[in-house]
């Protein structure tokens, strides 16, 4: 079985991620980071509210499936995203820390904290998401 951050490795650059420019910078049981690379496609300057949306929605994922719990038989979706915005990101690598905050039956709850590359709080959020294990 692989392991649980061979899961996260494939959650942070796997389609869209990948497209976005996603990268894991590290990941254990139930936490992962990931960063997002400034990029123009990502808003001229100031980075669009759904990127960083996008960056929140993958670290949690990666979170999720940071587990022994979790098989490729496993299958996810996002439930629900709660986001705050703090203040304005402009032309800077954003870093997201997940941490998955509660395991249940089949719903899982996660926080989120994004960054900008001088350790200012961008954006905070709570994640819900679906993870129903392979048999």
């Amino acid at each position: 079985m692989p392991s649980s951050s061979t899961h996260a490795v494939r959650i942070a650059s796997e389609a869209f991620a990948g497209w976005l420019g996603c990268e894991l910078v590290e990941s254990e049981d139930d936490r992962a980071v990931v960063k997002l690379p400034y990029g123009e496609h990502l808003g001229q300057g100031r980075i669009h509210g759904g990127a960083i949306s996008a960056l929140i929605d993958v670290a949690t994922t990666a979170a999720f499936w940071s587990s022994p719990l979790v098989s490729r038989e496993s299958r996810g979706a996002t439930v629900a995203i709660s986001i705050n915005f703090l203040m304005l990101a402009v032309a800077t690598d954003l870093y997201a820390t997940a941490t998955v905050r509660r395991r249940g039956g089949t719903l899982c709850t996660g926080n989120v904290v994004v960054k900008d590359e001088d350790d200012r709080e961008i954006a905070i959020a709570v994640v819900t998401y679906k993870l129903q294990h392979g048999t």
